[in-house]
């Protein structure tokens, strides 16, 4: 059976490629309405400011004229002037008026990217033109969400190994002890989005099982939703009450993972709604951090160079193969490759 070595992947924990997608640049919270911040995203220097109606803008950072950073400049309305010499951009990144000129030259402008604001973050999309929406939490599409921004961390190593540390069934027996409740299978959504699911039930032949089953139907409640390969969503919980965490990963310039927690939950009304869902979101953070704390020195630490695979890695094998496929982007620290063969280790691992 092959290692699964670097030097076998083009894409997949690669710290000079850049899936092309939505990624977190920063909580909504920390950019009022009229500000101008400097935002260095995955080998892109932009600006991200605010209009002064409340819309996020991501532009080039630097002034086509001599190279000013613009988050050093004025918002005005819609538009960004910058601090040198005041050209001015609108919204979508063209020049628009230059003090010293009657009208401004035709053709100007900078580059501009798609921006959207999810779960009390600001999102960036790597590409001129966005090919599909943020992430999403599955159980509540279409459902008024209620969320809080938790804690940023960085790992050192690349997001799809922290990824990955989510789906691989071992470890939940050797490191957190509850592997018995966990038999994972998976389903590629579409090019970017890949689904994981718990399929066993809690055991009846254990008094902890059989207490776990008073609390649900069918299988144990371990679902994620993965999308870049570099974030996801994680639901888990009874079937009263499902905790829903997104982990939002982008890739750091010395190959590591620069990451944003967001606990989120159903959005309920009234005072008592509000004072359920601040419980139910803090007990979603404990939950977080039991975890944490038995995966975090793993992840500091880690010669992320799979080898030796066995078949209780095949949820493993499959996120490698889906994240080869993926179309990169132009922003990174690297050279985009010629070509992207997908992985066939599957087929090797079954045999």
């Amino acid at each position: 059976m092959p290692s699964l070595t670097n030097d076998n992947l083009t894409v997949f924990n690669r710290p000079d490629r850049v899936v092309e997608g939505w990624y977190w640049a920063m909580p909504s919270s920390q950019l009022g309405r009229s500000q101008a911040q400097p935002l260095s995203l995955m080998g892109k220097e932009l600006v991200l400011y605010r209009t002064d109606d409340g819309v996020a803008v991501a532009l080039d950072a630097h002034c086509k004229h001599r190279g000013a950073h613009l988050a050093l400049g004025k918002v005005e309305g819609t538009c960004i002037k910058c601090p040198y010499h005041r050209w001015k951009y609108d919204d979508k990144g063209c020049l628009v008026d230059v003090p010293v000129m009657d009208e401004a030259p035709a053709g100007i402008r900078l580059g501009h990217w798609p921006v959207e604001e999810k779960y009390g973050l600001i999102w960036v999309y790597t590409a001129k033109t966005a090919r599909h929406p943020v992430i999403t939490v599955p159980e509540l599409e279409g459902v008024e969400a209620d969320w809080s921004v938790g804690s940023q961390y960085k790992q050192n190593c690349h997001p799809n190994i922290v990824m990955s540390d989510a789906i691989d069934v071992q470890h939940f027996e050797s490191v957190h002890h509850i592997g018995y409740l966990l038999d994972m299978e998976y389903e590629v959504v579409d090019a970017n989005r890949m689904v994981f699911k718990n399929t066993r039930h809690a055991p009846k032949d254990s008094r902890i099982g059989r207490f776990l089953r008073m609390f649900y139907k069918g299988p144990v409640t371990y679902s994620l939703n993965y999308w870049n390969g570099a974030m996801g969503t994680v639901t888990l919980g009874p079937d009263f009450l499902h905790f829903h965490t997104l982990f939002a990963n982008r890739l750091g310039p010395d190959g590591t993972s620069e990451g944003q927690i967001v606990l989120i939950t159903k959005a309920r009304r009234g005072p008592i709604g509000w004072l359920f869902n601040r419980v139910s979101l803090f007990l979603g953070k404990i939950v977080v951090g039991y975890f944490g704390v038995g995966d975090t020195p793993n992840f500091n630490m880690i010669n992320a160079n799979f080898q030796n695979p066995v078949k209780a890695d095949k949820q493993l094998i499959a996120f490698m193969q889906q994240v080869e496929k993926m179309k990169l982007s132009e922003w990174g620290w690297g050279k985009l490759p010629d070509s992207q063969p997908p992985l066939e280790l599957a087929d090797k691992l079954a045999g």
